[in-house]
This record gives structure tokens, sequence and C-alpha cells, in this order.
């Protein structure tokens, strides 16, 4: 193609191993024309606007390269000014964070700056915490909040929107990859409904880490730039007993391929039957084509044809499919979201909106880690189901372009995708490496049910699975005494058995809510409870009534019994891993790959919310330095330091009580 004209005709976005890489489809003029796709590799020649010209360096405050599409490609609010309204026929109105007093960087993530082209060198700068925190702007960002609307807790609340966060815009690094940059909590915008738009410290610090934990966990997320708090007052009511009290402003920045969710289609709904609300561009067809076109062509660039229907279709799939593998990571960690409405789930299938989310400690499945979440409608085992709910009212948002049999299959794909993930992984956090056997999914259900029994840490029930090597010694039970012992010290006391099962409801609460379900159940559904949450409160009152006149001694024998029962399973199973092996030496490979596997499959150390809540206790006295230590040990949640012998022993002391389970003061531990 020497000698031919260069047009820039399109810009696409491929999924890469590490974040969306840019493609720039170009029209080369020669005797006719031509299509072609030139790698991220070259892609800053052509965004330089020379073909000979070199490969960007790294960015500074001031040159950062911000290519904002979505402004350029959206319908943007006509009203400048910043107040409260309903935003009609737009997807964002543009709006200018409010600076706050004495702005200093709490936390920062080097990796996550990285992806901006940003060096640590410039977080060092006088004026850094100024541009992170709101009060400079960076040049060529264009501040923004996005309109959408959302279900919440099962009802239509209409338009919700950017209440606390803002869009600077999207920058585009010297990989050709283009990440979105917003700051949340700098400020109120038009969605701000009766808040203040701002964020605290305290869940400032709790979404900074949780969103790079989940990125070394290995489970899609949004990332964590930067937390910069201030001396701005800020008015809180935390327990809501109408005891006000004041905290610091703090600001985050977030960095995503995009932060578009379900609740983004949502804004074109129509009246709701139920609360009566609409969307506030609802009948804008318009608008609604230009955002399905402009989310497929810049975030699901696979998707290619002219059949509008088929696109819509394929997409919704490829949204099931992300969502499917996503909750079933989720559910693999113990992690609960605690907030799962339409308007908090990514449209690409990344982690999105940290709120009160938790790790859990003993395992339960009826854990709820958000404590304003009465009805149980976000526990731990109702997180499958929730998403699935959750893609259904997505469909009914997108139906205009998508047929009603491509919403049966795309919810098909999400139910088989989960169960293949879930299984998959959870094969690999037991060590079955070298056979799948059909009843592989029955052995991790009764696992999990004696770890529910007994009250065992999820996290580290799984890590003392590891401590076995198939031999034949394996045929002996002796081999599975130390397994045994490991387990039996993470199941819990009784007293802390009691305190983890503590009801979520009064008991005069739970008596009415059981005469309802046996009376009128079609309204403990109006209310958004289910027959099967009043089922497991009362199993919750029941077995914490039996705990209390149980002695250590006595539950200790019962775990055990419950344990022994369940190795025994376990262990018939490992036999299978070896049956027919041929020689020592494939022995020897097969326990070599099932320590692999379970050793980058159970993670060491998650961020329990004791864990984060000492690191935001020191942070409020102006001590930031537990912050970036628990930051430093997230980023290697699979790694076993206390092995380390060249460590002081009060070295390795204070690093096993991050990997321990939670001190009786933090069982049970709840955030609103």
């Amino acid at each position: 193609m020497r000698g031919g004209v260069y047009c820039w005709s399109q810009v696409e976005w491929c999924r890469s191993g590490d974040g969306f890489s840019m493609w720039v489809r170009l029209r080369a003029v020669i005797n006719n024309h031509i299509r072609i796709l030139v790698p991220r590799s070259v892609v800053s020649l052509f965004l330089t606007g020379s073909f000979c010209a070199p490969l960007r360096e790294m960015a500074t405050l001031e040159t950062l390269h911000f290519d904002n599409s979505v402004l350029r490609t959206l319908p943007v609010d006509k009203e400048d000014n910043n107040y409260v309204r309903t935003v009609q026929g737009a997807c964002y109105s543009r709006v200018q964070p409010t600076p706050v007093l004495n702005p200093r960087v709490v936390g920062y993530s080097q990796e996550a700056l990285q992806l901006l082209d940003l060096p640590v060198s410039e977080v060092q700068r006088e004026h850094f915490a100024e541009y992170f925190a709101g009060n400079k702007i960076l040049p060529g960002s264009e501040p923004a909040a996005h309109c959408y609307c959302g279900h919440q807790f099962g009802n239509f609340a209409g338009q919700l929107g950017d209440g606390c966060a803002l869009y600077l815009g999207e920058v585009v690094n010297k990989a050709g990859e283009r990440w979105e940059l917003q700051l949340k909590g700098a400020g109120k915008t038009p969605y701000s409904r009766q808040a203040d738009g701002r964020k605290v410290l305290r869940s400032s610090i709790r979404e900074f880490l949780c969103s790079e934990a989940m990125h070394h966990l290995g489970i899609p997320t949004t990332r964590a730039g930067t937390c910069v708090t201030s001396d701005t007052p800020v008015a809180r009511d935390i327990f809501y007993n109408g005891n006000v009290i004041y905290e610091k402003a703090t600001v985050i920045s977030r960095i995503a391929p995009t932060f578009l969710r379900f609740g983004s289609f949502e804004i074109f709904k129509t009246r709701d039957p139920q609360t009566g609300r609409s969307g506030p561009s609802v009948g804008r067809m318009d608008i609604f084509n230009q955002l399905l076109d402009f989310t497929i062509s810049s975030f699901f660039p696979e998707i290619q044809g002219e059949d509008r229907l088929a696109r819509c279709a394929a997409f919704f799939k490829e949204v099931c499919l992300r969502t499917g593998r996503l909750v079933a990571m989720w559910q693999c960690v113990g992690f609960c979201h605690g907030v799962l409405n339409t308007d908090n789930m990514s449209i690409i299938g990344v982690t999105i909106d940290y709120g009160p989310f938790g790790f859990m400690d003993q395992y339960d499945p009826n854990h709820i880690c958000n404590g304003s979440d009465d009805g149980g409608r976000y526990s731990y085992n109702n997180q499958p189901a929730i998403c699935r709910w959750n893609l259904r009212k997505l469909a009914e948002a997108i139906s205009s372009s998508l047929p009603s049999e491509a919403v049966v299959a795309g919810l098909k794909a999400y139910e088989e995708e989960f169960q293949k993930v879930y299984l998959d992984k959870m094969r690999s956090k037991l060590g079955l490496v070298a056979k799948q056997v059909d009843d592989d999914i029955d052995l991790v259900k009764s696992f999990l049910d004696t770890m529910h029994k007994t009250g065992c840490d999820f996290t580290n029930g799984f890590l003392c699975l590891s401590q076995l090597q198939i031999s034949e010694s394996l045929k002996t039970n002796g081999c599975m005494e130390s397994v045994l012992e490991s387990l039996l010290e993470q199941c819990a006391s009784p007293q802390e058995m009691a305190k983890g099962l503590k009801s979520t409801m009064p008991e005069s609460q739970l008596e009415t809510l059981t005469q309802l379900m046996h009376q009128s159940p079609e309204i403990l559904l109006q209310l958004g409870i289910t027959p099967d949450l009043i089922t497991a409160e009362r199993a919750k009152r029941d077995a914490s009534l039996k705990l209390k006149n149980m002695t250590t001694g006595e539950k200790q024998l019962s775990d055990g019994q419950l344990w022994r029962s369940w190795l025994e399973a376990y262990q018939a199973r490992l036999l299978l891993e070896v049956e027919g092996v041929p020689s020592h030496d494939d022995l020897a490979k097969i326990n070599s790959e099932r320590e692999r596997k379970m050793r980058a499959s159970n993670p060491r150390f998650v961020l329990r919310n004791h864990i984060a809540q000492r690191a935001i206790e020191l942070a409020e006295k102006g001590d930031f330095s537990e912050v970036t230590r628990v930051q430093n040990m997230l980023q290697k949640p699979y790694s076993l330091p206390d092995t380390d012998a060249s460590l002081a022993e009060d070295d390795l002391s204070l690093i096993r009580r991050y990997y321990e389970k939670p001190p009786q003061w933090a069982v049970g531990m709840c955030v609103t």
C-alpha cells in the first residue's frame, strides 16, 4: 500500500489479557477501498498523526492523552447549571467537581495509574492531590455525570445517575488501551437527589482497597488509582439514629474501560406498573439506538453484521456469559457484593460500585454482608439468581431490539457458564486436577455443608486441604489426621458460631413474617421477602439457641465426626485421581499440578472486614501506613510469606494476624 492515502474511519476496542486494546480500522485508498486492522503496537503512530512518529513516553498530569468518545457520540444535557433535576434526552450532564480543603493522598495504586501512563514520580508532585481531588482539572478532561436508572431491591427507582461520581474522560495510553477515568466523591451533580455528592474516608478506603484486591485475585473489576482525603467536613448519621457526626470528605479515582451499566439502558423504560415511575428518556428510540450501537461497537467489537436484531442478540448473550463468569468467581472466594441493583451491574462484566461488600469469614450460605438488606435479597447464596434477574431486566430494557428467543438463549447461556466456571474453579480449589467426575459437584456441596455446620472459616478451610499429597499413605487414615486437626482449628467455638448466626430480624418481626408466610405469602413477595429467607432465619434462631447450651468440648467432638465423614469421601475421590497411574514419576506430576492449582486457586489473604476497619481507624487518626501495608499484602493474595525462614518470629506473628480467622470482637461484623 505504499503511496496510499490513509484516513481514520473507525476506532474499535478488543478484549486483551489486561484490559481493552484498541485497533484502528483504516481505509487505504489506492485503486479501490481496502479496510485493514492495525494492532495496538502501532496505534500510537496514528494517534500522533504521523506514521513515522515514535511511541509515546510516560505521561505527566498535563499530558494525559484524553480522547473522550463518550461525549462525542452520546447526547449531552443542554443545561450546564448544576442543580438536581430530571434529565431528559441525554446520557450525560456536564458538571464541575466541587473543591475540598487541604487535599492529601491516603494511598495510590502504581499499577492502576500506569494504565493511564502516569509514573510514580507524578504522584510525588506538589499538585497531584489537587488534580485527583477535583480541585484542579486535568487538561483534556471533560467532567460529566452519567444518567442512568435502576431497579433497587427489586423495585424500579426511576432516574438515579452518578450522584457522587464524575466522568473525567477517556485516556488512551501508549499501548493503545482506552481507560475511562472517574472521580468518586467529588461533589454534587444533577443526580445527587438529597445527598451531598461526597464520600467519606471509611467508605473510600474500603473501595480503594477492595478494587485492587479483586484485581489481584484475578476477578474482573474496576480499578482504583488514588484515594485522596481532605479537611472538608461531611455530616453523616452512620447508625441511622439521629446522632450526626462529621467526617472527612474523601475522593477516589476509578479506572475501567467503561462505567456503563445495566441501568444505563433503563432511562428509556416505560411507566412501571408497580412504582409508577418511568425513565427520563422514555420513547427516545433515537438515543436508545445511539447508546446500543456505541456500546456494541466500542466494547464488543467482535460482534459484526448489518442485522440489528442479530447483533443485539449476540450482545445480550455475551453480557450473560461475562456476568455468569463474574458471579461464579465471586462465589468461589466468598465475596458478597451487598447491593446488586441493576444500576450496580457492569455492562462489560466487571465488579463495580463497592459499597457494603464483604468477604465471608464463617461459611454461611445465607450470609448477608449489607446491614440494610433486611430481606436478605442480596445474600451470598442469592447472588447467582439475582444476577440472572438483573439480566432479565436488561433484556426488558433492550427488548425493542432483542428477540424473545434470544432472551431465553442468553439466560440459558448464563446458567451454563456460571455452572461450568463455578465447578471448574471448585475442582481446582479442592485439588481435583487429573479427572472430572460427575459427582464432583456433590463433593463440593457436602464440603460447604460441613463448613456451614461447623462454622468453618471459608478462606482458610480450603487452604487446609492443600497439605495433602496423594500417595500410598493416603489409603490409611493416618495422613488425614493433620488435615482434620487444621480444619478443626478453623471451626468456630459455640459462642462465635452463635454470634455469627445472629438473625437479622427481631424475634417479634420473625414471628409476624412466619404467620404471613403461612397465611398470605403473596404479601411477603410484595415486601421482597421469600419463604426461603424466613425458613433460613428460623433455622439460624434455632441453631443459635442450641449452641448456647453446648460446651466447647461437645462442639469439637461433633465437628470432628462431621469432618471425618467428609474426609473419607474426599479420600476416596483423591484415590480416583491416581487410579491406573503407571509410575511414581506420573504420580509426582499429578501431585505437582495439584499443588500448583490449589495454591493459585485458594487465596491466603482476602480483605476481611476487621482488617479494613483497622486501616480505617488508623487513617482517621492521620496514620495511612496500615492502608499501604494492607494494599501491599492484597497484591500477593496467594503467597505464603509466613514460610519465609528469613523473617524474625515477631514479623511472622504480625503477618499471621492477617491470615487468621477474625478475632472474637470482629465475628459477625456487618456494613451498611
